[in-house]
């Protein structure tokens, strides 16, 4: 299965939207406190740019965008990044692009010196967990301060540089 992946065009910002929000509400994440109600989901390629050390890719598919994942610092920390937004329709999971998706977003962290990478997440997202601790995130007792997303219940953190 081909599927190509590159950089957000400001011309995929509402069909990432749409992504977002869907699957934001297929796991009950709606509202305030969750990911998908966050200003930037509306236009991502103005949040999401180099100068800022911060990356959002898209997964694209037989010319449309099924998902996507992105990078960007923890509440303006030089130190901690976020691995923010990875989002896939519900018919292209269990294909590796969610694999491939965070291998390539802690890349970039890891080339832009971030020292750690941190998310937030539900419980009620099993495989994403499971991905994610896959890539060696361990879990959090609680979120870092600053996290704004209240209603996630799963924090997990990730050693981007050996101590």
């Amino acid at each position: 299965m081909h599927c190509e992946i590159r950089n957000i065009k400001p011309e995929d910002d509402k069909h990432i939207c749409h992504i977002i929000k869907t699957v934001g509400a297929e796991f009950g994440a709606i509202g305030d406190g969750f990911g998908p109600s966050d200003e930037e989901v509306e236009c991502m390629s103005q949040y999401y740019k180099e100068a800022d050390n911060a990356l959002y890719l898209v997964a694209v598919k037989d010319n449309q965008l099924i998902g996507g994942g992105g990078i960007a610092a923890f509440h303006k920390s030089t130190t901690i990044c976020e691995l923010r937004k990875l989002f896939l329709l519900p018919e292209s999971r269990g294909l590796g692009i969610g694999k491939k998706l965070t291998k390539l977003c802690l890349e970039y962290a890891q080339s832009r010196q971030y020292q750690q990478c941190y998310l937030d997440t539900l419980s009620n997202m099993k495989p994403a967990i499971t991905l994610y601790k896959r890539f060696g995130f361990r879990h959090l007792q609680e979120p870092l301060n600053e996290t704004i997303h209240s209603g996630c219940d799963v924090w997990m953190l990730k050693e981007l540089r050996e101590p």
